[in-house]
């Protein structure tokens, strides 16, 4: 697919997936949601972390109403079904962990694209913003199932219905995401963290993202055994005889990813 509304990277194992649409604060359309499903499952396979970010002043600022046209006559249900959903589980089910480098507003769908995410680091001026009532709509885009398992059903409710902002420190102190980040520290930062992922066990990462995906709902036996199977699977990797073999011999392990 050759992107027109995003641009893709791979370098040293990172791919950098970069909403590009900065005029209109990276508001999702169409093409945009397709070549982000596209890239992220691209990046699946050709690296060993994915970093999804926004170029300019804004991550993204959710589904693109610029054209009143389209918006009038827009099917909410056939978007979000046909284009949101492929979106969403391709960052949600990628096999590498993804990053969602937070650089600014992520508002509405926006909010919610960048919570799919293994990791959300945020700049410090960065906020997230459950816009949709504000325009007579719920939260879509993952945002009831994200929000209430984050943050709790209180923070959940308050942050849907008065769609206030939520300040990137607020965020990182409500459990929303991982980390806020001073803006002057924030591109080198994400940098490390995604280095750090992309010089990792890929297959011990990929086992966490499948165990932590499972609690969901699990029951604590049930989880039990989902963590023996994965374990075994994990214990029969080159990364975990490298990782013994390391700690044995006092040195840093490099693990191949495999």
């Amino acid at each position: 697919m050759i992107y027109d509304t995003i641009t893709y990277a791979v370098e040293n194992d990172i791919a950098t997936v970069t909403l590009n649409r900065a005029d209109v604060m990276n508001a999702l359309n169409t093409q945009m949601r397709a070549e982000i499903t596209d890239a992220v499952s691209r990046g699946g396979r050709e690296a060993r972390v994915v970093v999804l970010t926004g170029e300019g002043r804004a991550f993204c600022s959710g589904q693109d109403l610029g054209d009143r046209e389209t918006a009038a006559t827009l099917d909410l249900e056939r978007v979000l079904r046909d284009e949101y959903v492929p979106m969403l589980h391709a960052i949600y089910d990628c096999p590498v962990p993804v990053i969602c480098a937070v650089n600014g507003a992520a508002a509405g769908a926006g909010a919610n694209l960048a919570l799919a995410a293994d990791v959300v680091i945020a700049c410090e001026s960065a906020f997230f913003m459950q816009a949709f009532t504000r325009i007579g709509l719920i939260p879509d885009a993952g945002g009831t199932w994200f929000l209430p398992r984050q943050i709790g059903m209180a923070k959940a409710m308050g942050a849907a219905l008065f769609a206030d902002r939520i300040s990137a420190q607020q965020a990182s102190d409500w459990g929303m995401i991982w980390e806020a980040v001073p803006d002057t520290e924030f591109r080198d930062h994400v940098a490390k963290r995604a280095a750090h992922l992309a010089s990792g066990p890929t297959a011990a990462f990929q086992r966490v993202k499948q165990a932590m995906s499972a609690s969901q709902g699990n029951t604590l036996e049930e989880q039990l055994a989902v963590e023996a199977r994965l374990q075994g699977e994990c214990g029969k990797t080159r990364d975990f005889k490298e990782g013994v073999v390391a700690f044995m011999e006092k040195r840093p392990p490099v693990y191949e990813g495999r």
